[in-house]
């Protein structure tokens, strides 16, 4: 039985979550991304807090910005700092702040803000798994450098307009539909999104998509442009970028957002590094293949 329940958080932001297993128990915590919500997690919710599979307290919020959480409207109230505050903040409520987590479970953009929340708090988590969200290392440099990857991240041009989020909604969210296929047109065959699933995002964007918008609008991490520089003018020191615990990088290799050029060279950053290459799978692999997610993260775990 998954719980859901508002949590309120010491810096005035409340986040609503879903969560599974008993108090007290190893803590796994899991972000989701854009257009998500944390109900994406709800399977692995329900397998880690069973007794024979580790009988983990499993907690998914929905991020700042989605669903019943707080969403603040300014731009500058999505930037990463307030974002890896928001999740430490939860972790010391969840844990009672004695004992570090089990593990951040991650993808998209929960797992922007995971990786800077290992890398800001290291001694918060005892390990990192990332599915389908790129190192900021590697993203900036295919960002400044990879042809492929400024075509591949062209949306987010869209999601900075100041209309994006009326477009969004047009026509039954027509258009986020299409961001749930593998060539962002809506045109290829997508089997697990059914209208059950369909009805989740709809609750989940139906209470607003500015705050998820607002992530791209905050993150110069984009691809540049004459009247927008965005990446072309971020320097990163490798003091933000180093990962020390032990991580799990699972990917699918037909990400059309993200290709697999940005799995080269992570090593560099994360030398404690497990990864995982997909074939056949996309963007969305916690939706298409959820039995081989908890495989890979139950051997981790182990």
């Amino acid at each position: 039985m998954i719980d859901t329940y508002q949590q309120s958080l010491p810096h005035g932001i409340t986040l609503s979550c879903r969560a599974t297993g008993a108090r007290g128990r190893p803590v796994l915590l899991f972000l989701h991304g854009f257009p998500e919500g944390a109900f994406v997690w709800d399977a692995m919710l329900e397998h880690f807090s069973q007794p024979e599979h580790g009988g983990y307290r499993c907690v998914a919020p929905n991020l700042r910005g989605f669903e019943h959480s707080s969403a603040p409207a300014e731009v500058s109230a999505y930037r990463p700092k307030h974002l890896v505050q928001d999740i430490a903040a939860l972790v010391a409520i969840e844990t009672g702040g004695i004992a570090p987590l089990a593990c951040l479970v991650a993808h998209d953009w929960g797992g922007a803000v995971a990786w800077n929340f290992a890398n800001q708090h290291p001694a918060l988590t005892h390990k990192l798994a990332i599915i389908n969200s790129p190192h900021p290392g590697t993203f900036l440099r295919e960002l400044k450098h990879g042809p492929a990857q400024q075509a591949a991240s062209a949306y987010m041009n869209f999601l900075i307009r100041d209309d994006a989020e009326a477009r969004l909604t047009e026509n039954d969210f027509a258009r986020l539909w299409g961001f749930l296929t593998h060539d962002f047109t809506g045109n290829r065959p997508t089997p697990w999104l059914t209208e059950a699933v369909k009805n989740q995002y709809r609750a989940v964007w139906s209470q607003g998509l500015r705050g998820g918008c607002n992530y791209y609008r905050a993150s110069p991490l984009r691809p540049p442009r004459p009247e927008d520089p965005a990446a072309a003018a971020v320097e990163l020191p490798d003091s933000m970028l180093r990962i020390t615990v032990p991580t799990m990088v699972v990917w699918g290799l037909d990400d059309a957002a993200l290709p697999p050029a940005l799995i080269d060279g992570l090593d560099a950053y994360v030398p404690d590094l497990t990864l995982h290459r997909v074939p056949g799978a996309t963007h969305w692999i916690v939706h298409e293949q959820p039995t081989l997610i908890q495989q890979h993260l139950s051997d981790f775990l182990r």
